[in-house]
């Protein structure tokens, strides 16, 4: 039988030295009895993926607002493409594979609706700013209720930790969540070239020509090659980068993005973002000023969070369609 003890004892003999080794997690906020076949981190991931947050990713915007046609990306297809480059790293480095895709998978639970757009928002009007990997954390700890009515997922330290720090000021502390916090960059990237490509924002011509010299002309080519330059560069030690030559061609394939399509007007249509602030001011204010529209599970929390912060919870939890509809059933649009 394969059991969770087997599971570790395999850790040991196969990861390297490295790698963070389930048996030896720094522990969940709560106490609780260990599962007999599950390791502590695939536990993790499982509670992750059965979560109504991870869910709602399916009908959040990751780029393009209200795009026309099937195979455009939204929050949930990252959220699935960033562990499967971040768990191809970890294998090419012998590292904890189950971290990394536990982390991988619950990265952007906090995100807002309306993509990036929205969260700008939401930092303009919420007191005391708003940025998703900390929301994600809130996700995870506090906000998620399960079935049995348990609040807060109790995930590890060390997913918890990947979640807080994929992006930000902070670094990951483990090796692991060092990968996911670069292979959400590869993933976002890449596929946001993809999509602006169908778009008919940009041209695969217009890529810069260095840039495409050095990663790959083609969205495969231009990922296997970040992909084999972060195993290479990080072969034997603990900490887990890019080289500085692949990492400054990425960087400068993200900054062109940034000018020519996170930017761009055909992209972010001002009709669009003023809606996006419409429908976002609306709900905010709207449920400030009218708190007992907040779902019960917020309100049972108002003895220790202030309102401001629970409707940004609100909202920020919110899917595009949901908010959309909320917006207009409370006829915040007259």
């Amino acid at each position: 039988m394969v059991d969770r003890e087997y599971q570790e004892q395999r850790e040991y003999e196969y990861l390297s030295q490295y790698a963070t080794k389930a048996a030896e997690t720094k522990g969940r906020l709560k106490e609780e009895t260990e599962c007999t076949l599950r390791t502590a981190f695939q536990r993790d991931r499982d509670r992750i993926i059965h979560s109504k947050a991870f869910r709602r990713l399916m009908h959040k915007t990751q780029v393009f607002l209200s795009p026309e046609g099937d195979h455009y990306r939204t929050r949930l297809t990252h959220t699935i493409e960033v562990p499967q480059i971040a768990r191809t790293i970890a294998r090419g480095l012998a590292l904890n594979e189950d971290l990394t895709e536990a982390v991988a998978l619950g990265h952007d639970l906090g995100h807002t609706p309306f993509g990036h757009s929205g969260e700008a928002v939401l930092n303009e009007i919420y007191p005391y700013g708003f940025r998703h990997n900390e929301q994600s954390l809130r996700v995870v700890d506090k906000l998620e209720i399960s079935p049995e009515g348990r609040r807060g997922m109790n995930l590890t330290w060390e997913v918890r930790d990947g979640i807080l720090n994929h992006s930000g000021s902070g670094m990951p502390a483990t090796p692991e969540g060092q990968i996911v916090r670069t292979s959400d960059r590869i993933a976002y990237i890449n596929h946001d070239i993809d999509d602006a490509i169908r778009s008919g924002v940009i041209r695969e011509d217009d890529l810069p020509v260095d840039c495409v010299k050095y990663l790959g002309s083609d969205h495969r080519t231009r990922i296997d090659t970040l992909v084999r330059d972060m195993i290479n560069n990080s072969k034997d030690n603990e900490v887990i980068s890019l080289s500085e030559e692949a990492a400054y061609y990425m960087d400068k394939l993200r900054a062109y993005m940034f000018r020519k399509v996170y930017y761009n007007e055909n992209v972010k249509k001002a009709e669009q973002m003023e809606n996006v602030e419409k429908v976002i001011c609306g709900l905010y204010n709207h449920l400030m000023e009218r708190p007992e529209k907040l779902p019960h599970e917020l309100r049972q929390m108002r003895s220790f969070c202030s309102a401001e912060e629970l409707v940004k919870d609100n909202v920020a939890g919110m899917t595009d369609r949901y908010a959309i509809n909320m917006f207009n059933n409370w006829g915040l649009g007259y």
